[in-house]
C-alpha cells in the first residue's frame, strides 16, 4: 500500500533522575557527596532509508516514545543513555511541525538524519550541587523532560520528469515502455492509484521519470483522485503532459491541456515555472494528425508525437529529456525561510510566566516554571526551600503580592498546590 503522509506525535525520552549518595566508608572522614548525574534520554531521530518508498510502516504509529535515560547511583556513578530510537523514511521525506508550520528536515540525500524530539538532560545528583557553601545538599534534580512534537511526516518523491494528464491518456503505457517499471494498465479510469517510478536510460546518462495517477479537472480541490499525488511533481524538473490527440474520450487535447496546468497551477503556481513538453499519444488513431496540427498553433511547447503502444517516437522523446536535463539543475524545493533552522527566535525581557486568578487559587503557568516543578524532587526540606528561592528568583512571589494575593492562598502550578506566605 502507497502512504504519503502521516501525522505523528513524538515524545522523547526524559533524562535519569540524578541520584542523592553520601560516602559513608568507615575510614573516610567527612565523605560528602556521592550521587552521580542521570542519563539522557533517547532522542527520536529520522533517517533515510534507501530500500523504502513508502511510509506504510509509519501509518497505524499514532505516537513514538522514547525511553527514558538510567537513573544515577551511589559512589558518583553516573546513569547511562537511553538508546535513541531511529525512525527509518524514504528519500524525500519532509518533516514538518504541525504547530508551527516550519519544516524540520527535508531529507533528499541518502545518508540524511535529522534529530526531531530531543531526549531530556539526565537529572543532577547531589554531587554537582556541592559548593563551598553547602559541601553535603541533602538534594538532586529529576531528569530533564523529553521533547514533545507533533509533526507531519510527508513524501514528496524524486524524480526528474513528471508525467502528468488525463486518466487513460498512456502515461502507464509510456514508462511501461521505456523503463522497467511495471504498472498495472487497464481500459478504465484511474487505473493507476499510485505514482510509479521508473529508471531511464539515455546514452551515457539515465533518470527518473515519475507516471502520477490521472488528474481531472478540480483535482487540485480533491475531485477524482484529488490533490493527493499533486506533491510528487514539485520535485521534477521537467513537466511532460500525456495528451490523448486522438480524442478517443471526446475530449478536446487542447482542452486537457489546459485543464492540467490550471490544475497545476491552482496547486503550486511555482509548478509552472518548469520547463514543459508534450507527448501527444495515440497518434495511430483517427483524426490524431488533424487535432495535432490545430493544437501545436495553440500551444508554445514543443510537441512530439508517439504510439506509446508499438514504441514509435518514444526514443526521440527519450532523447530530448535526457538533453534538457542536462541544463537543468536541481534547486530545493523550498527557500531557506520556511525552515525551523533559519528562524531566528528573539526572546524579549519578559517574565518567564503568566498567572490568573480563579476564585480563591492563583495559577501560574509557563514553561520555564513548569520544567523546575517536574525537575525537582520533593523528598527534603533542601528542595522545596530550593525551589521556593528559585520561584522568588523568576519574581513570581513579587507578582503574586503585586496582583494582591494574601497569607494562605493557595498557589498551584501543574498538579502542585501550596500556601502563599510573605
Amino acid at each position: 500500500m502507497f502512504i504519503d503522509e502521516v501525522k505523528l506525535e513524538l515524545i522523547a525520552g526524559a533524562g535519569g533522575d540524578g541520584c542523592m549518595a553520601f560516602r559513608r566508608e568507615k575510614f573516610v572522614e567527612m565523605g560528602g557527596p556521592y550521587g552521580g548525574n542521570g542519563g539522557k534520554g533517547s532522542d527520536i531521530i529520522f533517517k533515510v532509508d534507501e530500500g523504502l518508498n513508502t511510509l506504510i510502516d509509519l501509518r497505524y504509529q499514532r505516537q513514538i516514545k522514547g525511553e527514558k535515560g538510567n537513573n544515577g547511583l551511589g559512589k558518583g556513578m553516573n546513569g547511562a543513555k537511553a538508546e535513541d530510537v531511529i525512525v527509518k523514511v524514504p528519500l524525500g521525506t519532509v518533516i514538518t511541525d504541525l504547530d508551527t508550520n516550519l519544516i524540520i528536515a527535508d531529507l533528499i540525500k541518502k545518508d540524511d538524519e535529522v534529530i526531531v524530539a530531543s531526549g531530556g538532560r539526565g537529572g543532577r545528583g547531589n554531587m554537582a550541587f556541592a559548593t563551598k557553601s553547602n559541601p553535603a545538599p541533602h538534594f538532586a534534580e529529576n531528569g530533564e523532560p523529553g521533547e514533545v512534537r507533533r509533526v507531519k511526516v510527508e513524501l514528496k518523491l524524486l524524480a526528474d520528469v513528471g508525467l502528468v494528464g488525463m486518466p487513460s491518456v498512456g502515461k502507464s503505457t509510456i514508462i511501461s515502455k521505456i523503463s522497467a517499471a511495471k504498472p498495472k494498465i487497464a481500459a478504465y479510469h484511474f487505473t493507476t492509484l499510485k505514482p510509479n517510478l521508473g529508471v531511464v536510460k539515455a546514452n551515457n546518462t539515465s533518470f527518473v521519470v515519475a507516471d502520477l495517477p490521472g488528474l481531472i479537472e478540480g483535482a487540485s480541490r480533491g475531485d477524482g483522485l484529488g490533490d493527493q499525488f499533486l506533491k510528487h511533481i514539485e520535485r521534477t524538473r521537467i513537466i511532460a503532459h500525456v495528451i490523448d490527440m486522438g480524442a478517443t474520450e471526446g475530449r478536446d487535447p487542447y482542452e486537457d491541456y489546459l485543464i492540467i496546468n490550471n490544475e497545476l497551477k491552482e496547486f503550486n503556481p511555482k509548478i509552472l515555472n518548469k520547463p514543459q513538453i508534450v507527448i501527444a499519444n495515440k497518434m495511430d488513431m483517427p483524426n490524431a494528425s488533424s487535432n495535432l496540427e490545430k493544437f501545436k498553433q495553440k500551444v508554445k511547447v514543443d510537441v512530439y508525437p508517439v504510439k506509446a503502444i508499438t514504441n514509435e517516437g518514444l526514443k526521440e522523446v527519450i532523447e530530448v529529456l535526457a538533453k534538457k536535463l542536462e541544463t537543468i539543475k536541481k534547486e530545493p524545493l523550498y527557500e531557506e525561510e520556511k525552515f525551523e533552522s533559519h528562524v531566528l527566535y528573539k526572546f524579549k525581557e519578559e517574565q518567564p510566566f503568566t498567572i490568573i486568578k480563579e476564585g480563591n487559587t492563583w495559577i501560574v503557568k509557563g514553561d520555564k516554571i513548569e520544567k523546575l516543578l517536574k525537575m525537582t524532587k520533593f523528598n527534603t526540606d533542601e528542595a522545596a526551600n530550593r525551589f521556593a528561592n528559585k520561584l522568588r528568583k523568576y519574581g513570581v512571589d513579587d507578582k503574586l503580592k503585586e496582583m494582591g494575593a494574601r497569607e494562605g492562598d493557595t498557589i498551584r502550578i501543574l498538579d502542585l498546590e501550596f500556601e502563599y506566605k510573605e
